[in-house]
């Protein structure tokens, strides 16, 4: 069995979960998200938990029964609690601002980058430290998709450490050349 999947996943009090066929719906109060399930996969919903079961103990079964879980428990989360990835922007006069739902990042290229948010996702920048980007919303997975790829758009380099990086990221430093004698 396995060690995730066999745990049930209980609902929230604000948290609804409508089960058909192999769709659930999950509304809450931070928003509603649609999770589609593999068709081998079985899904019980009884009062206030979802439990997920396998047909065998075949290889795609045993990893489909842990995944399953695990995206009917984000979506709980999600819709209940949201999620919350933090950038960081190092590097002098390195700035960013958001003009409506789009992102503008001024970090070193001879333009302004500008990066749309998606559908879903909020994205602004922390009053007290005007570095620091939040990229919110309530799928883990756009979330972290779209923390990638505001990342992207310039990695800390390994000398000066200058770029977009995560909060908490620790950047591998390199010593620079040595000076000749």
């Amino acid at each position: 069995m396995s060690r995730i999947g066999k745990n049930p996943v209980t609902i929230p009090d604000g948290v609804t979960v409508d089960h058909k066929g192999q769709t659930l719906h999950v509304k809450g109060p931070k928003g509603e998200l649609t999770v589609v399930i593999h068709p081998d996969i079985k899904i019980t919903v009884v009062d206030k938990t979802v439990t997920v079961e396998r047909p065998s103990d075949s290889n795609l079964h045993k990893s489909l029964h842990g995944l399953s879980r695990t995206l009917i428990a984000n979506a709980i989360h999600g819709v209940k609690e949201g999620y919350r990835r933090e950038l960081e922007i190092a590097g002098v006069g390195f700035k960013a601002t958001v003009q409506g739902n789009t992102l503008v990042l001024n970090i070193g290229y001879s333009h302004p980058v500008n990066f749309p948010a998606p559908k879903g996702i909020t994205i602004s920048i922390d009053k007290e430290n005007k570095n620091m980007i939040i990229v919110e919303g309530v799928d883990k997975q756009l979330v972290g998709e779209t923390a990638a790829k505001i990342r992207a758009l310039k990695k800390p380099e390994p000398y000066k450490g200058k770029g977009i990086h995560y909060m908490g990221e620790k950047i591998r430093r390199k010593a620079g050349k040595s000076a000749a004698k």
